[in-house]
């Protein structure tokens, strides 16, 4: 069983910020594909179905951002997946607004709600991550994370949403390699930005 799990915050303080844009990802496949994701189990909104010839569980877990790996161990338990079954969907601040990048592995960088699936999962499992980065500095990246989006953002961060779904729908009918091939743009880094962690 393919485990599609979108990273965010429950409650509607939450719904319109930047870090949860892997529950509007999820929202997005979800409704791509027919899948209805309300159903309370594994801490988590379930929706189960099939996408591209593949049994697939898309998951909203219910727990705050950094317990999200709470979540995850309760679906493996539940539904005897693997690391290897995982795709998760998270917001990057260090991508630049509008962009997709898909990994096959890597380290949580300094999102929460990765290092908590990885403490679960193990850093080999896909992620597609959608940029967020913020405009000018800022002091708080945490709070800037958790501020609402302004119009224009919500505007790009559905336009992601919709291309992660579509990843997602490629890396299972398909693979990695080519949803890479499609999504991953090249981005010149920052001194001190890791863009692939």
């Amino acid at each position: 069983m393919k485990l599609i799990v979108g990273l965010g915050n429950p409650g509607s303080e939450y719904e319109q910020t930047p870090h949860n844009l892997g529950f509007l990802a999820i929202d997005a496949l979800a409704g791509r594909n027919n899948i209805r994701t309300t159903r309370p189990e594994a801490k988590s909104y379930i929706g189960r179905g099939k996408i591209a010839g593949q049994e697939v569980v898309l998951a909203k877990p219910q727990t705050m951002m950094n317990l999200s790996g709470n979540a995850l161990k309760a679906m493996f338990e539940r539904y005897e997946s693997k690391p290897e079954d995982v795709i998760v969907l998270s917001d990057e601040v260090a991508l630049p607004w509008g962009m997709i990048r898909i990994n096959e592995r890597g380290s949580a960088g300094g999102h929460n709600g990765l290092k908590s699936i990885v403490q679960v999962a193990g850093m080999d499992f896909i992620r597609v991550r959608m940029g967020v980065k913020p405009e000018h500095p800022i002091a708080d990246l945490a709070d800037y994370v958790l501020c609402p989006m302004n119009k224009e953002h919500r505007q790009v961060a559905q336009e992601m949403a919709t291309q992660a779904a579509e990843a997602v729908e490629i890396i299972l009918s398909e693979g990695p390699n080519k949803a890479m091939t499609k999504f991953n743009r090249k981005v010149e880094p920052e001194p001190g930005a890791d863009i692939d962690a």
